[in-house]
């Protein structure tokens, strides 16, 4: 049976109870709800009731649409949705947010067998193509070529595996004029992380095939705003790996040596995410773009510092930081600045090498967050000029939440694809 789904701002009827975000009648379902946030949160009440048929009739807004999308999508549930009428404009909108939604999300959801690093990489180029097919390149380097070219990173955190690591390099050229881009994304693409020998606990290591959730995130943003009508050419560098135990697996105390330079000292093989992005930031930073962007499940201290709600912002950029808070306010995603300073890059000292790649304290020690920051300065052109980083603190949940299914959130791309198209 579908349920019929409207809306209102009045309060629900006394017998319902106090401030009820729900009321019932026959086949119907109210929602009292004056904001988007408690739209989402009561279809998420409907879902964990076993609902999963809805038909949203009467006044609805997109964004009031989208939330209801968001909330009730569930891994486990084929939820089918009926939309109210919106104008072709608002339609398009919300098709295109739901399409790359999906995709994301089922990326994050997926068990770390079924995507390798070259899967990740091959999916998310087949993804990205599907929707500009005459404007799209990309090549895919995996195995001992990474070595060869350099992309020393994604090499030594991947080659503990059977599977390859990978690096997707894509550009999305409108014009096919092969023009300098406006913009670089690079995401971080860890497709399972055990930690390495610094190895997590089970606790920790449960979640962890969402290690790969900045890839996701940077080729939505891509993607959504290749469907808004992006016309100016942007590249793509995902870097993959899976962060395993072997008898080839990087170690304590190895020093990986970058093609700009810098000497890293390894002092936590489970700090591999900043490790792979330093890859991505140099090829961002060889294509001159003015704006670069990398996304990442970088640090457990961003999640303590804002929570699952939002997502950190780092830059040394400071109108660049205000610009993509203000993009994000815009679009409805909660993000948060955290600090990033130039003497952030001098945190994780080493007697060996000009840098380890952490501390050796659980975390990377106070301020663990703006130190990764710190790390990936090192890797960006112009004293970080135009550069973005975000921790996505907000990416997934090990449980259910009031507005969120256990999984992924698809929190983030929104923004990306915002700023790209500013």
């Amino acid at each position: 049976m579908t349920l019929k789904v409207l809306l209102s701002t009045d309060s629900a009827p006394a017998q319902w109870g106090e401030g009820a975000l729900l009321s019932y009648k026959e086949d119907a379902v109210t929602i009292h709800a004056d904001g988007s946030d408690l739209v989402q949160m009561a279809a998420r009440k409907l879902v964990s009731q076993g609902l999963s048929f809805f038909a949203l009739q009467g006044e609805w807004e997109l964004e009031q649409q989208w939330a209801f999308f968001q909330g009730a999508y569930d891994p486990k549930i084929d939820v089918q949705i009926d939309f109210a009428e919106l104008s072709d404009d608002d339609n398009k909108e919300l098709e295109a947010r739901m399409q790359v939604s999906r995709w994301m999300r089922s990326m994050v959801n997926e068990t770390p067998e079924v995507l390798a690093p070259q899967v990740l990489a091959q999916e998310a180029a087949d993804f990205i193509q599907s929707l500009a097919p005459d404007n799209v390149r990309y090549q895919i380097v995996s195995g001992q070529d990474l070595e060869k070219q350099g992309h020393v990173g994604t090499w030594e955190v991947g080659r503990g595996s059977t599977r390859p690591p990978a690096i997707l390099k894509l550009e999305f050229d409108p014009k096919n004029d092969s023009s300098a881009p406006v913009a670089a994304l690079v995401g971080k693409g860890i497709t399972f992380d055990s930690g390495g020998y610094s190895i997590k606990q089970s606790a920790g290591m449960l979640h962890m095939k969402a290690d790969m959730g900045g890839a996701a995130t940077v080729t939505a943003g891509l993607a959504l705003a290749i469907l808004r009508g992006l016309d100016k050419p942007v590249h793509l560098y995902l870097c993959c790996a899976e962060n395993l135990i072997s008898g080839h697996a990087y170690k304590l105390g190895d020093i990986i040596t970058y093609p700009n330079g810098i000497s890293v000292e390894i002092h936590n093989t489970d700090a591999e995410g900043r490790l792979v992005l330093a890859d991505g930031l140099l090829l961002a930073g060889q294509t001159g773009a003015p704006l670069i962007i990398d996304a990442a499940t970088l640090t457990g201290a961003a999640v303590t510092a804002v929570g699952e709600d939002y997502n950190a912002v780092f830059a040394l950029d400071d109108a660049q930081r205000n610009d993509y808070l203000e993009v994000a306010k815009s679009e409805n995603e909660r993000h948060w600045p955290l600090p990033l300073e130039p003497f952030h890059a001098a945190k994780c000292p080493s007697n060996f090498a000009d840098t380890a790649n952490s501390r050796v304290v659980k975390g990377g020690g106070p301020g663990g967050a703006s130190n990764a920051a710190g790390f990936l300065s090192r890797f960006v052109p112009n004293d970080g000029k135009g550069w973005i980083h975000v921790d996505l603190a907000g990416a997934y949940n090990d449980n259910p939440t009031a507005y969120f299914s256990a999984g992924g959130t698809g929190h983030g791309f929104r923004t990306i694809a915002a700023k790209l198209l500013k």
